[in-house]
């Protein structure tokens, strides 16, 4: 058995906490091949787990045994409801019981035809909440969380559902700026490259002839943020990615196309603005006039909500460490 070291996160001594699961080959593939899943969990939260049948043995600190016996638990149980697990699952969990919700968020999930996608974050557990219970939704956090994934997520259960009659995912396509014009190719071909990640989402949704055709029926419609001018979006679920490369003027064009039996998602990086320099985001002017209005929800992700390559994270992390070294500098030098 892996010997566990004490750390300073469990208090108490080392404690051995035993399951028995009534279904051999679902325990089988709870273990995962050559017990792959409960290696996993014993990195993950310093324990040892010893299984043998169906029967499992969890030792470790009081703490992180609790949590390694919940995550198999819940783990267990979604085998039971004919789900399979993977070891991003297994990573989304081990996140989930730092959350202080583990029960109710862990059942929390976006159910398409062909697959099921579960919050992996007590954050991102927070975000599908709020998508369901306020008309205007804000996430806010770095590359990597999930924030759009999630809200288009959302967005293709709603209208397989009959819950809204379209989708419309928009983005500013600033990195086009004045020059769109000049490019080769229909209007439609020459937003597509900066609109690109947004198909991908639907193509991971959707079979890709589904999503051919509602994108030529209108009922996904994917559009630069010029396109919604002038527009009235009721009946739909809209999507803003990008948002913090708005200007506060076109945040608030967008904001006010809302219309009747519509939800509305805006995600964005204040970390990467690329507005002309002494070009104030709409996003940020948007979160410090925003912030409290009732049926308007803010979710801000944080490194810690990283679902992408673990090194997704550690870049992150690491970026913010320099900005934050950068900033300190530019205050010390503005005292001499």
């Amino acid at each position: 058995m892996r010997s566990v070291q004490p750390t300073a996160a469990d208090s108490g001594n080392p404690v051995s906490l035993e399951r028995d699961y009534d279904d051999n080959a679902l325990a089988q593939q709870l273990f995962g091949p050559h017990h792959a899943h409960l290696a996993q969990l014993e990195g993950a939260l310093n324990v040892a787990i010893d299984a043998r049948g169906n029967r499992v043995v969890v030792t470790g600190g009081p703490e992180s045994a609790a949590a390694a016996l919940t995550v198999l638990d819940l783990l267990y149980r979604r085998l039971q409801a004919g789900r399979e697990i993977h070891p991003r699952e297994i990573d989304g969990m081990v996140r989930m019981t730092a959350g202080g919700r583990v029960e109710a968020d862990a059942d929390l999930a976006i159910s398409l035809r062909h697959r099921t996608i579960s919050a992996r974050s007590p954050n991102q557990a927070a975000y599908l909440r709020a998508i369901d219970q306020n008309d205007l939704v804000f996430g806010i956090g770095p590359a990597g969380t999930g924030k759009t994934y999630l809200a288009v997520a959302k967005a293709v259960e709603r209208l397989v559902k009959g819950d809204v009659d379209r989708i419309i995912l928009s983005r500013p396509a600033v990195e086009a700026g004045e020059q769109l014009g000049f490019l080769p190719g229909s209007m439609r071909e020459k937003v597509d490259p900066y609109l690109r990640p947004l198909y991908d989402a639907l193509y991971d949704m959707l079979p890709a002839q589904q999503v051919v055709k509602r994108l030529d029926s209108g009922e996904i419609e994917v559009a630069p943020l010029a396109f919604m001018r002038g527009r009235t979006l009721a009946n739909a679920f809209v999507i803003l990615d990008e948002a913090q490369n708005t200007t506060g003027v076109q945040m608030k064009m967008f904001l006010t196309r809302l219309g009747e039996n519509a939800r509305m998602v805006v995600t964005g990086d204040l970390s990467q603005v690329d507005l002309p320099k002494g070009t104030r985001s709409g996003l940020r002017q948007a979160q410090e006039i925003l912030d409290g209005v009732p049926e308007i929800a803010f979710i801000r992700f944080t490194e810690a909500d990283v679902v992408r390559h673990p090194l997704v994270a550690r870049i992150v992390h690491a970026y913010d460490e320099a900005e934050e070294r950068l900033h300190v500098g530019a205050q010390y030098e503005g005292k001499e």
